[in-house]
């Protein structure tokens, strides 16, 4: 049974809880190990080491970082499978999503990597009279991330390297539900060299949450997770002065105009669908059918999702491991009985899916889909965030639009078709964040920025690329003056550019 605590001031912690939880295994629906719930004194521990390195390493030279960052992204290199089977142990998901959600973090180390010339200003010489400008970007001090279960690697690295790259110090609140992937990274930035206190993190629930939103020596908080507790961390983060990034969730639309490839269609809405079994904020989960297609392409569907192998992470024949906790089973498993029970059918009950070489005490749910989805079902008002796919049937391409631009929620969108002029003016006109053409899950790569609109995110930054940057720092436009010493004295008119 192990213990997981928290990682302060360079090591672990060591002082003990008063709370702690559970961690599973989802596979089995066992405890797997124990996790100390850091307290309001324990949070005021790690952001006060947090704020003491921030002294000197905001001093650090660009090259030195650059050099700890060079360093970390070969070490998460070498230990990629040991990340991936610790996020695999936890969460549930296959090793091979496992890998891949460690690689895509990995991208934004490596953007990092670049902080020297990220952190360039720009220069004007003699904007008057023997007077330059210049900007400057310096960091805010020590600043926090509040991270998912759903990827206790990924979103952790969407945040910490471009803040710590900046010159910031960074506290890392992780989900209590899968924490292990966390205290391996604190190890490998010990190992890349740095400093202590520079990295920490805190595990816990809504103490620890709200121990970070109101500390006064946090300068600014980024947020993943749901909308309603997005909304509640940016309203209590910025009423105590803080700068706030706080991505809440989604319902993602995937419109199938009718001119699309359906097998290609078909592919990416079981992939987009049914991947890390459902539980991402990217996840397809409102297929949108442009009459006439959609009776075909659920066919194709059902032909696919029959073939899934859905069972333990660990089983390298697993294409769809379990969901992470048991009541999250059950409760994205009673959308599939309000749907039915609000006009919806369900070709496809995940609950008869079999489930290969796992234990019966899993926390199983296979690929569903529901048909025939109307706008006010709550299967559809609602962020499921599991492996249920709602099929809507639209009569035009003018009604599709609709639908994906009156949904509160504004994070991703795709659209399928061979139809050049159509995908354009669906880009143009889509009110979405981030926009995919043939391409289901338009998560963009480090260099640009992720994010949504509407109800999908609260603050106006989005997160990695130069808009991570941008958060993570203040600019400051400097004006100076040399005067020549054989300058013409005191002048009281008032100063004008010549």
């Amino acid at each position: 049974m192990k213990h997981v605590t928290h990682w302060i001031g360079g090591k672990p912690w060591t002082a003990g809880a008063e709370r702690h939880g559970d961690v599973y295994d989802p596979a089995t629906g066992q405890v797997s190990g124990h996790v100390d719930f850091a307290s309001a004194d324990d949070v005021d521990a790690a952001v006060r080491a947090a704020a003491e390195a921030f002294a000197s390493w905001r001093r650090v030279s660009l090259a030195r970082r650059a050099s700890i960052m060079f360093a970390f992204r070969e070490l998460i290199r070498e230990h990629t499978a040991e990340l991936a089977a610790l996020i695999t142990a936890e969460h549930g998901k296959v090793a091979a999503d496992a890998a891949g959600e460690v690689a895509r973090g990995l991208e934004v180390v490596e953007f990092a990597c670049g902080i020297p010339h990220l952190l360039k200003g720009g220069y004007s010489e003699n904007v008057s009279t023997s007077v330059d400008s210049y900007s400057i970007r310096q960091p805010l001090g020590v600043v926090a991330g509040i991270t998912p279960f759903n990827f206790p690697a990924m979103v952790p690295m969407w945040m910490f390297p471009l803040a710590i790259a900046c010159g910031n110090t960074f506290v890392l609140k992780p989900s209590e539900k899968d924490p292990s992937a966390s205290l391996l990274l604190a190890r490998l930035w010990a190992q890349a060299g740095l400093p202590d206190g520079v990295f920490s993190v805190v595990h816990g629930d809504k103490v620890a949450v709200d121990a970070l939103l109101t500390h006064p020596d946090v300068a600014a908080l980024s947020f993943v997770g749901s909308t309603p507790i997005a909304r509640y961390v940016y309203e209590t983060g910025t009423s105590h002065g803080k700068r706030v990034q706080a991505l809440g969730g989604a319902k993602n639309h995937m419109v199938v105009l009718p001119d699309a490839d359906l097998d290609l269609a078909a592919d990416a809405a079981v992939s987009a669908g049914f991947g890390s079994a459902g539980e991402r904020c990217m996840a397809i989960s409102a297929l949108v059918a442009v009459d006439p297609v959609g009776d075909e392409l659920l066919a194709k569907i059902k032909d696919r999702v029959g073939k899934l192998i859905v069972g333990p992470g660990a089983d390298e024949r697993s294409e769809m491991g379990p969901l992470v906790t048991g009541p999250h089973r059950d409760k994205v498993a009673s959308y599939l009985d309000s749907g039915v029970a609000q006009g919806a059918s369900l070709p496809i009950d995940g609950r008869r899916h079999p489930v290969t070489g796992g234990d019966a005490g899993g926390f199983w749910l296979g690929p569903s889909v529901l048909d025939h989805v109307t706008p006010e079902m709550s299967c559809y008002t609602d962020e499921i965030f599991g492996p249920v796919l709602s099929m809507l049937r639209a009569p035009s391409y003018e009604a599709a639009v609709s639908l994906v631009n009156n949904s509160p929620y504004g994070n991703g969108v795709a659209v399928f078709t061979c139809d050049g002029g159509a995908a354009r003016r669906f880009v143009s006109e889509a009110e979405i964040g981030m926009v995919g053409v043939n391409v289901p899950i338009p998560v963009p790569m480090a260099y640009y920025s992720f994010g949504g609109w509407k109800s999908s995110l609260f603050g106006d930054t989005h997160v990695h690329g130069t808009e991570g940057v941008h958060f993570y720092t203040h600019g400051k436009v400097v004006t100076s003056r040399w005067p020549d010493p054989s300058h013409g004295g005191v002048n009281l008119g008032f100063p004008v550019n010549s």
